[in-house]
């Protein structure tokens, strides 16, 4: 955002909470809009140049889709919110047979592509993170679970877990599992209640297998035994929740906070990969670095031959070598811009994501 000026090109709308469009791709920035931007703690913008011309920068999930999850993930929890914790219970099997729907719906649109996940975080504005984290969690879930073999039954199972592994959050305290800073040591633990409320709520619903329960039971749970709320080891833990934790990790590190900067998928890959073998599962790790974007269409690299190009296209067979548009090569714009695929070049390291590379490229 630092480098975003008045008259530069918006490459991909921007979505707001009711699903409309807040900044349609095509728009031209004024300084009103640069305001509202930061306003609004928009942190990233995708800009359209010549660069940038015809590379597609799009989801796994289309936006209709996922902002009518997103509703629906919002009406159930605020139905829930809203009653009783003993009648929580009740609300939930009332929602259970919706909430399977719109995961098949989700399961279908993954299952049906043929190109590694793309989640785009910063396309969509929503005023509560759960909701957003919940539909984002289950397409993370759902897309190393199908790099992992598992059959259609088993994948809807742990769909429909990772929607509601943070179901138990609903009976924290809102100004706790609100509050925009970081929690105290008291508010944390008091926070880290919610796998156990949250098995309570769904261990005992007819319309749900108790595999699910497990999956909001166990996601904080740590294959080397320093988890919680049980402190389980590897063989002791479900494989839905062992996905699902990879997941939720991945997710938290990846979307913007208050406190918190997003990390990249790279950075965050990076940070699960450092946990391989100690809190993660290493099967389940291999899984999310082979099943989810590294570098996004779009995004700007540095090589380490000093030559810059831009994301143009995926590599389904090593998604952390992707296929570069080559515009500049030691620090000169090139006349006419060529493709490689970096694959191809191993030899060839990416030395920096270049976020705030502004090009002289009319």
């Amino acid at each position: 955002m630092n480098v975003l000026r008045a008259g530069m090109i918006v490459g991909r709308t921007i979505w707001n909470e009711a699903g409309h469009p807040l900044l349609q791709k095509g728009v031209v920035v004024t300084d009103y809009i640069l305001l509202r931007l930061k306003q609004l703690h928009i942190k990233y913008v995708y800009i359209e140049d010549k660069i940038s011309y015809g590379i597609e920068i799009e989801e796994t999930v289309l936006p209709e889709v996922r902002n009518k999850v997103v509703n629906k993930i919002t009406e159930s929890f605020n139905s829930v919110k809203e009653v009783k914790s003993g009648n929580a219970y009740f609300v939930l099997e009332q929602q259970s047979k919706e909430i399977g729907q719109i995961v098949e719906c989700l399961l279908n649109s993954i299952l049906d592509s043929e190109e590694v996940l793309t989640v785009l975080t910063d396309a969509y504005l929503y005023d509560e993170y759960l909701y957003q984290h919940s539909f984002q969690v289950t397409l993370y879930s759902l897309a190393i679970a199908k790099e992992m073999g598992y059959s259609y039954e088993d994948l809807r199972l742990i769909g429909i877990g990772a929607m509601l592994h943070d179901v138990g959050k609903l009976l924290i305290p809102t100004k706790i599992s609100l509050k925009p800073d970081r929690l105290t040591t008291e508010e944390y633990d008091e926070m880290k209640k919610h796998a156990r409320y949250g098995y309570g709520l769904l261990r005992n619903l007819h319309s749900i297998s108790l595999r699910v329960a497990h999956c909001a039971f166990q996601h904080h749970e740590r294959i080397d035994g320093s988890g919680y709320p049980r402190g389980l080891v590897d063989f002791e833990i479900h494989p839905f929740a062992k996905i699902i934790g990879v997941a939720d990790v991945f997710d938290a590190v990846t979307s913007n906070r208050v406190y918190r900067e997003k990390l990249l998928p790279s950075q965050g890959i990076a940070i699960i990969q450092a946990g391989s073998g100690t809190l993660f599962s290493p099967r389940v790790v291999e899984a999310l670095f082979k099943s989810v974007v590294h570098y996004s269409n779009g995004t700007i690299l540095l090589l380490s031959d000093g030559r810059r190009g831009i994301v143009s296209k995926q590599n389904m067979k090593q998604p952390n070598r992707p296929y570069l548009r080559i515009f500049e090569e030691d620090n000169e714009i090139l006349d006419a811009n060529y493709e490689i695929n970096l694959a191809d070049s191993p030899n060839v390291l990416i030395d920096n994501i270049e976020l705030e590379y502004i090009t002289s490229v009319e």
